[in-house]
């Protein structure tokens, strides 16, 4: 459960109590000031998306409306849970709102995202050098990876062009920073082929495209979810970092055919895990509020699940060529 305080004009008070009762909401406090009106209230998780949503259709013309969105630890005593709904479709704990809030601040393009890129690029190169998994897992935990990626995913479902764009930059930039700064090291260090954990980044199988799909599917489960997001983001990293860092260093290394295969198994892994991010994104009911955004909402849907799933299909053909 979360509390939802809602500060709203004094005459939007009888369709504000309407709503809250509607979708039994527990007023915790409420209070009158300078002709407004303010609410404190405890919403179950499973209602509250409805209720935001139903709150916002009808107060959006409300010239001081304010909803605020708080987290809470634990209720004492606990509230009754509320009944599911028989054919209902299952939804998403986490808002709209909340989601968008969060996602949208993880793929800002910051200095601090860019330094974690590089340390967590150098982190990998030693790890795949050194053959050491420990090394390797250490540079997937603080790969900023996660966040451009799934917001792109979001960007798509609720048709977010500028939040697109903005994901795309923020991923490029990552990508691109740990690409070069690979590169670099395979130029001034020797690249060990006896290395496993190296040699594995080489090879590309369909098990490459499972790994992908589950890393995505389960970082979307754990935002909607209220799961840990670092072990996921351990998950993304498994399918984004490690193939990027073995494809610069083979490529300052000189070992072209190496890196085509490093280059197959990076493409793979962003395709598939954005693939399943937005497939996730959908299956958890996350959509647009309104009517026109829904329909704008649809053919971003559309186009991208097509992009993703025919680029896809493409790169596993390439797959099953090679192994011939």
């Amino acid at each position: 459960m979360k509390i939802v305080e809602v500060i709203v004009d004094a005459s939007y008070q009888a369709i504000t109590r309407e709503v809250v009762d509607k979708h039994s909401a527990v007023i915790l406090w409420e209070d009158e000031q300078d002709n407004r009106r303010t609410y404190r209230l405890l919403v179950d998780s499973s209602k509250r998306q409805a209720f935001l949503d139903e709150l916002q259709e009808h107060l959006h013309t409300s010239p001081s409306v304010l909803i605020l969105v708080t987290p809470v630890e634990a209720v004492l005593p606990p509230p009754p849970k509320a009944a599911p709904e028989k054919g209902k479709k299952k939804r998403a704990v986490a808002t709209r709102e909340e989601l968008y809030s969060g996602v949208e601040k993880n793929a800002e393009l910051t200095g601090t995202y860019l330094i974690l890129v590089l340390l967590s690029t150098i982190v990998a190169a030693i790890g795949l050098i050194e053959d050491s998994v420990a090394v390797v897992i250490g540079a997937m935990v603080i790969a900023p990876l996660l966040g451009p990626n799934i917001a792109l995913a979001l960007a798509a479902t609720l048709g977010d062009v500028p939040l697109m764009l903005k994901s795309l930059k923020t991923s490029g930039a990552g990508l691109g920073l740990a690409l070069a700064l690979s590169v670099f090291i395979g130029w001034a260090l020797p690249v060990n082929l006896e290395s496993q954990e190296l040699m594995a980044r080489t090879v590309v199988g369909l098990d490459s495209v499972v790994l992908a799909m589950a890393s995505g599917g389960a970082a979307v489960l754990s935002l909607t979810t209220g799961l840990p997001s670092v072990l996921v983001g351990v998950m993304v990293a498994v399918a984004l970092l490690p193939p990027t860092a073995t494809l610069g260093m083979m490529l300052g290394g000189g070992l072209y055919s190496l890196a085509g295969g490093a280059a197959l198994l990076l493409a793979v892994n962003v395709v598939a895990v954005n693939l399943s991010a937005k497939l996730a994104f959908l299956a958890r009911g996350i959509s647009p509020r309104t009517k026109d955004e829904k329909q704008k909402a649809r053919q971003s849907v559309v186009v991208s699940l097509l992009f993703w799933a025919v680029t896809l299909a493409v790169l596993i053909g390439v797959i099953l060529l090679r192994f011939k």
